[in-house]
């Protein structure tokens, strides 16, 4: 007769590649009982996983029927923790986790990237929100479909802007379009202090923070002050971006913010006429700097003129096109950045490399 023992080994000798460790080790087992020769499990994530549940389900249950003889049910759930931030920092009251989409050069598409990471990690199953910490070109507004500007009840406090079921704050809100921010640095970084602060945000698993590109007085700010759980690294194939991407992911290291990994956008162009695919900024960039800094490569995006249509337009990819296949990479991108906060880097994913004379 099987045991609870045996159910509990056999789950624990299932290693997800989202979590990278055994169901049981990585604490991710509810519960687990065996009722009438049928186990029944359930299973509690630390990451949002609604377009994850089925498959996660069936292999879990196959393993227990592999191993243990025994059909079994699975449900799988989810409980979003606070992470572990920089020293002599508390995450903030109503935000569970602030995840930072940064590059270290502009033109890669980090915005595009933060906007659909934003509201792939809601359609997932979580509570998000999205800070637009560009305040030189606040690009989410537009990216969003939102010209609405935020209310206060009292004056002091601002409610955040609802765009496609998430909460969002932006300068873009408060000023016109084409009102330029002729501040200098200090001014900047207030600013970004306040628009973070002075909002209600309401109960959020998340807060995607887009940074602006570079590595100045903004980035510098919220790596020191502001509680950050994690950050997301946006890059091109192309030297030159990988070059100023290094920088930022080194940054955040210095800071002891933890990478999630890195995204490289404009990978491949598939021509809309032929098929034909060509690598215009190159080719493993992404992949060879995640091996590098020992990070994940969270995805690969292509150059595909719907992504850059679909943001102009207020709607970005996962909402205007749910299905499709750029929609589903945002999400396995979500999801495995929020499964690195949760459960970190797998054991034994990167080789070590040691160096001896011979």
């Amino acid at each position: 007769m099987t045991t609870r023992t045996e159910l509990h080994a056999a789950l624990d000798s299932y290693v997800d590649p989202l979590i990278g460790r055994g169901l049981a080790g990585a604490g991710a087992v509810k519960s687990a009982e065996i009722e009438h020769g049928r186990a029944k499990v359930e299973l509690e994530l630390g990451f949002p996983a609604a377009g994850d549940r089925d498959r996660l389900a069936a292999a879990v249950s196959g393993a227990v029927k592999s191993r243990l003889g025994l059909d079994c049910d699975v449900t799988v759930g989810w409980a979003i923790k606070s992470h572990a931030v920089q020293k002599n920092l508390q995450p903030l009251p109503q935000i569970r986790n602030i995840i930072a989409v940064a590059s270290g050069k502009g033109g890669v598409g980090k915005s595009t990237v933060a906007a659909n990471l934003a509201l792939a990690l809601h359609l997932e199953g979580a509570r998000v929100g999205i800070l637009d910490a560009d305040i030189y070109g606040p690009s989410q507004p537009r990216m969003l479909g939102s010209t609405e500007r935020p209310t206060s009840q009292d004056g002091k406090i601002m409610d955040p802007v609802i765009a496609h079921g998430i909460q969002a704050m932006s300068i873009g809100f408060l000023i016109d379009e084409e009102q330029p921010m002729i501040w200098r640095g200090p001014m900047v970084t207030q600013a970004l202090a306040q628009l973070l602060s002075e909002t209600r945000w309401k109960d959020l698993d998340y807060l995607v923070v887009d940074l602006p590109p570079g590595t100045g007085d903004v980035q510098l700010s919220l790596s020191q002050r502001i509680p950050v759980s994690g950050a997301v690294i946006v890059t091109t194939p192309q030297d030159i971006a990988l070059l100023d991407a290094r920088k930022g992911l080194q940054m955040f290291r210095r800071v002891e913010v933890s990478v999630l990994g890195v995204v490289e956008n404009m990978s491949y162009h598939v021509c809309s006429n032929c098929g034909h695919r060509e690598n215009i900024f190159g080719e493993g960039g992404g992949a060879r700097m995640a091996g590098q800094y020992h990070v994940e490569l969270l995805g690969q995006l292509p150059l595909d003129i719907r992504i850059r249509e679909q943001s102009d337009g207020g709607r970005p990819t996962v909402i205007a096109e749910p299905d499709s296949d750029i929609a589903r990479r945002y999400r396995d991108i979500a999801r495995k950045a929020a499964a690195r906060l949760a459960y970190g880097v797998p054991e034994g994913a990167f080789p070590t490399i040691e160096i001896t004379e011979d």
